[in-house]
């Protein structure tokens, strides 16, 4: 499989990902049984720019907006996400387990 292959992969689960929720690049890679994990999203969603994928769903696995310096601005990611009701602070989701997607049980 190529790697844009596994890019539009990981863009068709990032586009499931309900507003107000969050997913994290680790459960992207179970999900997909990507080889690269983590890093290989990672990669899909700093390539994500002009697509319709919702892309600041997508943050680390304790919760953290570390792909926040891909969005034009520091603060657009958590603007992006606290218009959709999520909480943050210091760059890290409040009540993360309470938002987590993750899309092995949600797609089942």
């Amino acid at each position: 499989m190529e790697q844009r292959d596994y890019f539009e992969d990981v863009y068709d689960v990032v586009r499931l990902i309900p507003p107000g929720r969050v997913t994290t690049y680790g459960a992207i890679a179970r999900y997909l049984s990507l080889r690269a994990g983590a890093r290989m999203v990672g990669w899909a969603m700093n390539a994500a720019h002009g697509r319709d994928v919702p892309a600041h769903r997508v943050v680390n696995r304790i919760g953290v907006l570390s792909g926040k310096h891909f969005f034009g601005s520091p603060t657009a990611m958590q603007d992006l996400l606290a218009a959709e009701g999520v909480r943050v602070t210091d760059d890290r989701i409040e009540q993360f387990d309470k938002v987590l997607w993750d899309p092995t049980t949600e797609l089942q």
